[in-house]
């Protein structure tokens, strides 16, 4: 008997499976905590006036896919009219089966908007102004959509020089949803390139009301700005970088580098890897001293088409997948923090799926008992949050590690209708604990893995980064 599409029990191959998700992980609240959603447009509450501004806008993983598809960047990123765009999305998708947007994108039109035909040239038109009714209205402006999604607490992803605004009018708002900022300094680690360089620390420096002359001005500038994160609720940092720095550095290695590039001369190689490994040590530590949470996305190749680079700019869909050796910098940059008993709570994220069964085993050489999960391994990321990737990567989890500490699943998005992720992630969850039940690989005792799976969805998250209310509204 064939199964119909997205139907109640997606995903869910089993009868245990199908009871592990709908009684257990269905209901749970989201804790999103780490995202690139504007934090502007939730302060504003803003109301979208078309599906396209909500959905298609910033989304590279549809551009990708558009171009692919042959789509002209007019009809993706250019001057075309939100409909002539929607149109060729909707052209797009049935071109999309066996990859994740296809799931994704008929999930999102029906948790959100109640659609269930699917999405192509004919049906185009009917859904384009079905949705679109729905966002006009009071029940679609951004923090209702949150508040339709069941999400308990969001992290925006932030720059030191942020003046956080939009944090400060939310937590004076009243809004249940909480909305906390995440402490991203990759652009205080860039020193590659002189001049761009310069230019962030002097608007580093401007928001901070300091000027930055040397090394020790930039330590204390992200200082004072790692405090005032931590005022406005922040607990979080988060670094995406191709891998960690862990070169040998004295201080005057450091000092010379620093001020040769703010006297805008290029560094060598050597020259900025001893600087950005004497940062990130400094960054970790001060994380530390706050209990906070490090996040480091790993081994992404970014802005490989230098011809759209220049078109658009970055973060438009020329990235891939990195081949970059990781384990030995990973592993002596933990082993530096924790020699000085200055590791805090670490989370790990790989784009390379090469590298599962690295990190998998790397997080274990540095849990000391002190917190459940103290490093972890982070969810499926960018290209591997789907499907496959999601069940390699809770597989390889519980081959190395211990899955029940798991913090469990984030979207990662720049769009406010992504959250129907957490139950693809959810039900891809349920059914592998399913499967195994059935199997015989693990016990009938659904109490104990039905709690099992709750902690993943949520319970681990909200023990681990131990999120508080004390946000200071001005």
């Amino acid at each position: 008997m064939k199964i119909p599409f997205l139907n109640d029990n997606f995903l869910l191959q089993t009868a245990t499976a199908r009871q592990l998700y709908h009684e257990y992980a269905a209901a749970m609240p989201i804790i999103d905590y780490h995202c690139h959603l504007p934090p502007n447009q939730i302060a504003e509450d803003r109301q979208f006036d078309n599906i396209t501004q909500a959905w298609l806008s910033g989304d590279h993983y549809k551009w990708r896919a558009m171009r692919t598809n042959g789509v002209s960047e007019r009809y993706i990123t250019g001057d075309a009219s939100d409909w002539e765009k929607f149109e060729q999305w909707a052209e797009t998708v049935p071109q999309t089966v066996r990859n994740p947007l296809y799931h994704w994108t008929h999930l999102e039109l029906q948790r959100y908007f109640g659609v269930t035909e699917l999405l192509n040239a004919g049906s185009a038109r009917r859904i384009y102004e079905q949705c679109n009714a729905l966002l006009r209205t009071p029940e679609y402006s951004v923090r209702n959509l949150l508040r339709k999604m069941n999400v308990e607490t969001l992290c925006t992803t932030d720059d030191p020089a942020d003046s956080l605004d939009h944090h400060r009018t939310l937590a004076a708002s009243g809004f249940e949803v909480q909305i906390l900022p995440t402490f991203r300094p990759d652009k205080a680690m860039a020193v590659e390139k002189a001049a761009a360089y310069n230019q962030y620390l002097d608007e580093l420096g401007v928001a901070a009301g300091v000027t930055i002359q040397t090394y020790d001005d930039l330590l204390a500038t992200l200082r004072q700005r790692h405090d005032f994160f931590h005022a406005q609720g922040c607990r979080l940092s988060d670094h995406g970088l191709e891998r960690l720095s862990s070169a040998d550095f004295t201080s005057e290695q450091v000092t010379a580098a620093f001020d040769k590039v703010r006297s805008g001369r290029e560094l060598s190689q050597a020259e900025a890897e001893a600087l950005k490994s004497s940062l990130l040590l400094d960054l970790a530590r001060l994380d530390h001293a706050r209990g906070w949470t490090q996040q480091f996305h790993l081994g992404a190749l970014r802005n490989n088409n230098s011809r759209m680079l220049r078109q658009l700019g970055p973060d438009t869909g020329w990235d891939s997948i990195g081949d970059f050796a990781q384990s030995r910098h990973l592993a002596l940059f933990l082993d530096r923090l924790d020699s000085s008993d200055q590791l805090g709570k670490t989370i790990l994220y790989n784009l390379n799926p090469a590298d599962n069964e690295v990190l998998a085993t790397m997080v274990g050489n540095f849990n000391d008992g002190s917190v459940a999960g103290k490093v972890q391994w982070g969810s499926g990321w960018w290209f591997l949050d789907q499907k496959d990737g999601i069940e390699k990567q809770l597989n390889t989890l519980s081959n190395m590690s211990l899955i029940s500490q798991f913090v469990g699943m984030l979207t990662d998005s720049r769009s406010f209708l992504s959250y129907p992720r957490h139950e693809y992630f959810r039900r891809v969850l349920c059914n592998l604990f399913g499967s195994d039940i059935e199997n015989g690989e693990l016990p009938d005792e659904l109490a104990l893995l039905g709690g099992i799976i709750q902690n993943i969805c949520y319970h681990n998250a909200k023990a681990y980064f131990n999120f508080c209310g004390c946000v200071s509204p001005t």
